[in-house]
């Protein structure tokens, strides 16, 4: 469900605004353990909800601006849909709880923090989206997609970091994790799977695998797609538009945004067939307001051209990176390049809010397999 991500994230003693109080923080046992990406996926919509309501009502001064940072589990990644949100408070209470405790680095942190990630912001063109859409997804066409029998996991090693504003008592300032690798796997029918993500999961990972609290099989869609699903969309550019808006109507900053957010998180979080990934380029050709960016690099320092998107109501760019040789996709960034967010207006013009970039992506044999690539 798309991480898409801006809100508080414990690392020291941070406060989360729509969280209980760090008290009694004990990790659900058993069962709910495999819940926790799953879960982090639904709190992430229903946080985007509340994020969009109070964008809406801040004061015209002020537009955009958000109340804390992003937390790795609320950037729009695509999973498996979520357990029933009747579990959410005492599920997200465990989870972070766990994060206090000490995850993979070590005790009372997450992932290492230091100054914020920054960059120049590349200019803007708003005429050359379609050429360049046009000429990705005739690159795309020529690379064969994934052929991923039932017992096999598709699997994704990808460089990542956010920039939040983090407060310790009365004082706050604007930090950027540490990049770090992250580790997933997934069946094609999305009912096994495995997450390691250093800060987030502990050094072992996290079962994604099972049904929901209800014993339900979670049903995908398109923020919440399997790899079974995806081969069911339609390969027809502008029916496929026309899904993405029907399916995604009312969630967002507004329905342009939406569909672009979406079909991002597709490209990045997930591994498309050839033909529907050619279909996604096209269709995000017929999104107003998409725009091409001279220049972007990706978390692995990787620099490329950009298809972007501003989402006018943050200030921030969502960027997606291609190489300018091969126009192969690499990364995905957010960019705030208008106004100020976060608490304070700490986060300012140039900053770095998220990055990512895909290192490998393939079919495995086996769950937690590592190819070549990524060790």
């Amino acid at each position: 469900m798309n991480p898409d991500p801006s809100r508080p994230r414990p690392a020291g003693r941070e406060e989360h605004p729509l969280l209980p109080p760090f008290a009694a923080r004990d990790l659900p046992a058993g069962r709910h353990q495999f819940h926790k990406e799953r879960l982090m996926a639904q709190i992430h919509e229903d946080l985007r909800a509340a994020d969009v309501a109070h964008v809406v009502a801040a004061p015209a001064s002020a537009p955009g601006r958000a109340t804390g940072p992003r937390n790795p589990f609320l950037r729009r990644a695509v999973f498996v849909p979520a357990a029933a949100f009747a579990l959410a408070g005492a599920l997200a209470v465990g989870f972070f709880s766990y994060l206090d405790r000490g995850a993979a680095d070590g005790p009372g942190s997450t992932v290492a923090t230091g100054p914020a990630l920054t960059t120049r912001i590349g200019a803007a063109d708003p005429k050359g989206a379609p050429q360049l859409l046009d000429r990705i997804s005739l690159a795309s066409a020529s690379v064969a997609g994934p052929a991923v029998r039932a017992d096999q996991f598709v699997y994704i090693g990808s460089k990542t970091a956010n920039t939040y504003v983090k407060t310790e008592g009365d004082k706050s300032t604007l930090v950027s994790e540490q990049l770090h690798v992250r580790h997933q796997w997934n069946s094609p029918d999305g009912t096994k799977g495995w997450l390691i993500e250093p800060g987030n999961t502990g050094p072992e990972g996290v079962t994604l695998a099972g049904p929901d609290e209800m014993g339900n099989t979670p049903t995908p869609h398109l923020n919440a797609p399997t790899h079974n699903y995806l081969a069911t969309l339609p390969t027809d550019p502008d029916v496929l538009l026309r899904r993405i808006y029907e399916e995604t109507k009312g969630k967002g900053r507004g329905p342009d945004q939406e569909a672009f957010t979406t079909i991002g998180d597709l490209l990045r979080s997930s591994y498309p067939p050839a033909e529907l990934t050619t279909a996604l380029y096209r269709a995000a050709a017929k999104i107003p307001g998409v725009v091409t960016v001279d220049d972007a690099v990706d978390a692995a320092g990787r620099s490329g051209i950009a298809v972007a998107r501003l989402d006018e109501h943050s200030g921030q760019r969502e960027e997606w990176i291609f190489d300018r040789e091969t126009l192969a996709f690499l990364g995905e960034r957010s960019v705030q390049v208008q106004g100020e967010s976060g608490e304070q207006g700490l986060i300012k013009p140039g900053t770095v809010v998220y990055t990512s970039a895909v290192m490998t992506r393939t079919v495995v044999d086996r769950i937690k397999e590592l190819p070549p690539t990524a060790r």
